[in-house]
């Protein structure tokens, strides 16, 4: 296993708190860093007034779920973080982040029990068996604790990987390798790395990290749809072929054509992202705050569920474009 899917599979495997000290650990030897509202913020090197600064940002958050209440019975009934498909949950095993962390699996009726037009629940109708009763869960869970799913990240063959939370900790550990290939170069600008949260709420901790820093440019380095089996190809890129570099009416055209330059130059595989309108990225964000801001993003299949699957050579190769785009 290559150090890229190392920290890959760290990252997917941790929870939001577990990967935020995990970067921000690692971001220290880069420069000065910091946490603000649960965002890392780190500035890279030292910072010139010659210069503009670039930020390049991804969200660590992932989708996930919150406890609403815990029956007598011992059961946990959940609200969804996130855009989630209620057709995955049933009999899908989950973490619940309490005073300690504890498994558990959302109900589901065997197949010989269902009515043949039983439709799916709504999720705040699912519940969670963890085994335990309602005392017992009581002093371990809260109202509000957080649940992700609790899915190993595997190694499949031709060097892809699946697992959960991919959207986006594959952009933050293609960030933290771009950072390790800019060692001992000069940079055309002053670089800021910003790993962000409640993304998938709003880009909530994009605007935060906006107004401290103040960019100049931004780079939203996140995932996008990869073809699948039924999906359209007009909506798609594809994996292996390479980051996709995003062109919309609400992103910098001229940072778009930059990156394209620079893959060309560096013989580095590329996908056009096309987009017609806002991003749903921490790109929307930062194009707010008067930054020039362009999308860089990963291909992934099964977005938002637990066996989202990327191709690492995407991740190894977006992490060279935007090395060649900041360095000298």
């Amino acid at each position: 296993m290559d150090i890229t899917t190392k920290i890959i599979t760290a990252l997917s495997q941790s929870d939001e708190s577990q990967a935020v000290m995990f970067c921000a650990d690692v971001l220290k030897q880069y420069g000065g860093t910091e946490i603000s509202h649960g965002n890392i913020i780190c500035r890279y090197g030292d910072f010139s007034e010659d210069k503009q600064t670039i930020v390049l940002d991804a969200h660590i958050d992932q989708v996930g779920f919150i406890v609403t209440s815990v029956t007598e019975q011992g059961f946990i009934k959940v609200a969804n973080i996130g855009g989630i498909d209620k057709r995955l949950l049933p009999a899908q095993q989950v973490i619940i982040h309490g005073t300690r962390d504890i498994g558990g699996v959302f109900c589901s009726i065997p197949p010989h029990l269902a009515k043949s037009n039983q439709q799916i629940p709504e999720i705040e109708d699912m519940a969670i068996d963890t085994g335990l009763t309602g005392a017992e869960l009581e002093e371990i869970v809260s109202l509000g604790d957080i649940v992700n799913f609790d899915v190993p990240c595997r190694e499949l063959l031709n060097n892809r990987i699946t697992g959960g939370a991919l959207d986006d900790r594959s952009g933050v550990a293609t960030i933290l390798y771009a950072l390790d290939l800019l060692k001992g170069r000069t940079l055309k600008y002053n670089l800021a790395i910003a790993f962000t949260t409640q993304e998938e709420l709003g880009e909530r901790g994009a605007k935060i990290t906006a107004n401290i820093l103040n960019p100049d440019i931004a780079v939203a380095v996140d995932v996008s749809f990869a073809m699948a089996q039924g999906e359209d190809s007009k909506k798609c890129g594809y994996l292996g072929k390479g980051a996709m570099i995003g062109v919309s009416p609400s992103l910098s055209r001229e940072i778009s054509d930059e990156l394209v330059k620079t893959a060309r130059e560096g013989n580095l595989p590329y996908q056009i992202e096309v987009m017609n309108g806002l991003t749903s990225t921490n790109a929307d964000q930062y194009a707010d705050h008067g930054a020039k801001a362009c999308t860089v993003s990963i291909p992934l299949r099964n977005m938002h569920t637990p066996a989202e699957v990327i191709d690492i050579a995407d991740v190894v190769n977006t992490a060279k474009l935007l090395a060649e785009f900041i360095g000298e």
